[in-house]
């Protein structure tokens, strides 16, 4: 059996800085320890279709920051999809809601490269609204 773990914690850790970030409960030193855990190369396909890169992903995070307030995202259906050289694809659910409830349902695949020295990097991210 493949072993995800160090990927699937990513992807949590990842989630819940973004959670923090859009929520407003962050320090500001968070925006750089977040958009680290992106490679310089990262492509992502939004939900509605808008594709985005590294840059882009820099300024709709500076944009959305402290927007969201009560944000929660709760994560299920982790699963590892594929090791390969490098890395490792895989996919979830995320779920974004608020006090006043649901605001997003998403399935997600995602890249995520692992560095010579072990560090892992977000190189791709597909979303899809449920």
């Amino acid at each position: 059996m493949t072993d995800y773990r160090d990927f699937f914690n990513e992807v949590i850790h990842t989630l819940l800085d973004i959670e923090q970030w859009f929520a407003g409960t962050a320090e500001p030193a968070l925006l750089a320890r977040l958009l680290g855990r992106f490679s310089p190369e990262f492509s992502m396909v939004a939900p509605d279709g808008r594709a985005l890169d590294c840059e882009a992903l820099r300024g709709l995070f500076e944009q959305l920051g402290g927007t969201r307030p009560g944000l929660r995202i709760s994560l299920s259906d982790l699963r590892g999809l594929a090791r390969h050289p490098g890395g490792a694809t895989l996919s979830y659910r995320e779920l974004q809601s608020d006090a006043s409830g649901p605001l997003s349902d998403r399935r997600a695949t995602a890249v995520i490269e692992q560095l010579p020295g072990g560090a892992l990097r977000w190189r791709h991210l597909h979303e899809t609204f449920c």
